[in-house]
Parts: structure tokens; sequence; C-alpha cells
């Protein structure tokens, strides 16, 4: 049976390419093709404990089964607006996500959210800066599994607006080259109070950090390097049953 994978961030340059076509036997499990790979990229086995196995955009274990035509993903670390949209969901209660490519519009996004009996609106704003660990840094470039990381913030975004008493989140983030000062992520919570729309937008980008694959590759002077990060530790990993 056929198989498509594909290879995120800094599994990219360790493997060479971006997707693959692997012709695979038909007992094949998700953790006997990252096998088959670490076999062949022997830097990707000593990473397998880092690594997570997505299949068909949902987080699996190695020994779930495959089937003809499923989408295998292998995830580093996650490291963790106007204009189109490449991606976008309006929840039925008022949440919204997206994934940009253009400038994230904060006024309108609190816009967006806002209703008359709100008190409180509170944004996060993750900007690029200027340097890490005293290294000078010139720009971002954001890429993600889109289709996943889409789910996932619709997923996080339900989960926090019914675990705190906010009105609505929003979660949006950018793609792409990023400059110094540039927004490459906002989480908004409107609430009737101040304290739950603080703790909502905290817990928003906390998790989304650990959860959503999203990375980031930092441009320096002098060369460049894929950022790693941490996935949550109940997410299953390449190199754990």
């Amino acid at each position: 049976m056929q198989i498509k994978v594909l290879f995120f961030g800094l599994l990219k340059d360790v493997c060479g390419r971006a997707e693959d076509c692997l012709d695979a036997p038909s007992d094949a499990t998700a953790g006997g093709v990252f096998d088959h790979y670490a076999a062949l990229f022997p830097k990707l086995a000593g990473m397998a404990s880092s690594i997570v196995i997505a299949r068909n955009q949902e987080f699996t274990t190695r020994a779930h089964p495959l089937a003809e035509g499923d989408e295998l993903a292998f995830l580093p670390p996650v490291s963790g607006g106007s204009g189109t949209m490449i991606h976008e969901i309006t929840d039925p209660a008022g949440h919204y996500f997206a994934l940009t490519r253009d400038p994230i519009d904060l006024r309108g996004l609190e816009t967006r959210l806002l209703q008359g009996f709100d008190g409180a609106s509170v944004t996060f704003q993750g900007v690029v800066r200027n340097n890490t660990r005293g290294r000078q840094t010139l720009r971002l470039d954001y890429e993600c599994y889109e289709a996943m990381a889409i789910r996932k913030m619709a997923e996080i975004g339900r989960a926090i607006a019914h675990e705190f008493p906010i009105s609505r989140v929003a979660i949006v983030h950018r793609l792409g080259t990023l400059e110094i000062g540039e927004a490459s992520v906002v989480v908004v919570a409107t609430s009737p109070h101040r304290g739950p729309a603080f703790e909502a937008a905290r817990e928003g980008i906390d998790r989304l950090k650990r959860m959503v694959p999203v990375w980031k590759k930092e441009y320096f002077s002098d060369g460049e390097v894929w950022v790693e990060g941490e996935w949550d530790p109940n997410a299953p990993r390449a190199g754990a049953a």
C-alpha cells in the first residue's frame, strides 16, 4: 500500500525532502515507517525521543496500524490579521482561529470578539525580537503543518472557552518571513471580568506552544538554525511504543 510521508522543520533538512511516497507492507505501523526512515537517516533515529508522529492530521502512536492512502507526518519539537487567511475557523460561539501570511490586524481581531456585556479584552502578542542569547537576529521564517495546526488551534480555543468563564477567544498565527518587531502570533480573550480573560490568554499561548505544529527558522548574520522547542509531555513520541 502507498503512504504519503511528510517532514517538517529541521526534519526536512535531515532527510533532504519535504515529503515522500512510500510503498509500505500491508501490516505497516506508524512506528515501522518511522524506523524505515531512521535507518536511511541515522540522525533521525537520534532525535526519536523528541519527534511526534501524526496520522491523517491527528497525533498517533508507533503501534497504530496504517491503511492505504494514509498521510503520515513526522513533527520535530514545536517552537514554539487583515488580508487573506490561509485557513480560518469561525466557531458558532464566535471564537475565531486562523493562519495567515499577512500582518495580523490586532484591532480588527479585538473588535470581532467584543460583545456589549464584555468588560475586558486581553490580547497577547508574540513579536519577533532582534536577538537570541546575545546573537543578532535578522528575521524569522515560520512554517507549519497547516491542516493539523488550524484544527489544533480550534481544539485549544474551545477547550479554554469551556474551562474559563470567558465570552470568546481568538488565536491567529502568521506564517512565512517575519521582520523584527512583527507579530507572529496573537491570542485574544474577552470576558465580563478581567481575571478570566488574562488567565485564558496566557493559557492559550502556553498550549499553542506545546501542541500546535508550528516551527521557526532563525536567521543571523553568520548562519541560520531551526529553533527547537518542546512538545506537550502527553504527545506520543516516535521513539516510544
